[in-house]
């Protein structure tokens, strides 16, 4: 892995230091942890506009009413998982 130097504040300096003192890791885990909350949140905000817009367009949520109604009646075709 590559070592990269990063400049923080010495306000988040303290703040990771005192995180990685509570959770027993080291502070690069715990950036690393940071970092994925944040694309991960990053992401969900990016579903939920898209899903608002879909929303909101009248034609499109009727489509996608429409499909939601086809893929329920594939999953009550009857057929018992083994």
């Amino acid at each position: 892995m590559q070592s990269v130097n990063v400049r923080i504040s010495s306000q988040s300096y303290q703040i990771l230091k005192s995180l990685s003192q509570e959770k027993g890791q080291s502070m690069q885990s715990v950036i690393d942890q940071a970092i994925e909350d944040l694309r991960r949140h990053k992401m969900l905000e990016a579903t939920n506009e898209a899903f608002s817009m879909l929303k909101a367009n009248k034609k499109g949520w009727k489509e996608e009413m429409k499909e939601r109604e086809l893929w329920e009646n594939t999953l009550a075709d009857g057929v018992e998982p083994e």
